[in-house]
């Protein structure tokens, strides 16, 4: 088959990129277009992936998402004209899932239940695949039919780092950004404070980030999701964080973090997947997936000021990651069924 994969935001390119290899392994042809958005065109550069870009981002307000969504969609559409493509897909990326109606046969992936948008992906898929935590209820309040609906063990994260070994050379990297072998190395991602399913401000957050300023023996690497995050946490960091400039390997950052802080879902279950201490300060509802993970004791919950002050910031100890290297066939599998 000739498949077309959407990279609609930077979580989509290490996810897809062991999932290509296997449509190419068992000799399936894939092509890739990408929303400029975030560090997505440049992550898929970096996996070698040669992705047309098309459309970025809508802004924050609600009338400007749905317009840029629709535009995207029919920019799309116009593009895939003449490709001969057999199969679309992505993890919900919803102008995908539109400009693919009614002539191409596409398939979606989503983890996340409260995510509005999924009204619309759902009833327009031809496939929907979720995780086996994803609740049944979700799934029928957005339409999705039951014989549309397939589930995987684990969480997608599975997908790409189940065989995740560090790379020893990522230390020398870390060592130009200022941050040696000793300190007590923290990623810290702020709240995606523009997108659909966070539309509110997150106080928490500010007091998370007095706590790691007032801790000089902590070097903070955070990861601001847009141009707009990068100047505001510039000016009101203190000299103990890293503003990187250009986008790091987000497995290895992981992996060499002492702890992980995500006011979002992708990054904290990375690290629940590398075994690495991670806390979610996300003031959503959250996944049934992230509830799981908590469960499991992988995933720590910040819900109030008084977790912030009693949250452990100190060097890591022994880690266990889950290594659930099925779950990539599994997925494959499930995308490719006809």
């Amino acid at each position: 088959m000739r498949i077309w994969i959407d990279l609609a935001n930077s979580p989509h390119v290490p996810f897809f990129r062991p999932l290509v290899n296997e449509f190419s392994r068992r000799d399936h042809e894939v092509i890739f277009t990408a929303r400029n958005f975030s560090e997505t065109v440049a992550l898929a550069q970096a996996a070698g992936f040669a992705a047309k870009v098309i459309g970025g981002h809508g802004g924050g307000k609600l009338s400007g998402k749905a317009g840029n969504l629709v535009r995207r969609a029919m920019a799309l559409a116009s593009w895939a004209r003449g490709q001969e493509i057999d199969l679309a897909v992505s993890h919900n990326s919803y102008s995908q899932i539109l400009a693919a109606r009614p002539s191409l046969r596409t398939v979606t992936l989503m983890d996340y239940e409260h995510q509005p948008a999924n009204h619309l992906a759902f009833r327009l898929a031809s496939r929907i695949i979720v995780p086996r935590s994803f609740p049944d209820a979700a799934l029928s309040r957005f339409g999705a039919s039951a014989k549309k609906v397939r589930r995987y063990d684990g969480i997608k994260e599975d997908v790409y780092l189940a065989g995740f070994q560090k790379d020893p050379e990522f230390a020398n990297q870390l060592r130009r950004l200022g941050v040696n072998a000793g300190d007590v190395l923290v990623t810290v991602r702020p709240p995606a404070s523009e997108a659909l399913y966070h539309r509110f401000e997150n106080e928490l957050f500010g007091q998370l980030i007095n706590r790691l300023k007032s801790t000089p023996e902590v070097r903070v690497i955070l990861l601001p999701r847009n141009e707009t995050q990068r100047v505001f946490f510039s000016q009101v960091t203190g000299g103990n964080f890293i503003l990187p400039k250009s986008p790091l390997d987000g497995a290895n950052l992981i992996a060499y973090s002492d702890l992980v802080i995500s006011a979002g879902g992708t990054m904290n279950r990375e690290a629940a997947a590398l075994g690495i201490p991670a806390a979610s300060i996300y003031a959503g509802d959250w996944a049934a997936i992230d509830e799981q993970l908590l469960r499991e004791g992988r995933l720590r919950k910040i819900s109030s000021p008084d977790d912030v002050r009693e949250l452990l910031i100190q060097k890591k100890g022994e880690t266990t990651a889950r290594h659930a290297s099925q779950i990539l066939g599994q997925v494959a599998d499930l995308i490719l069924e006809t």
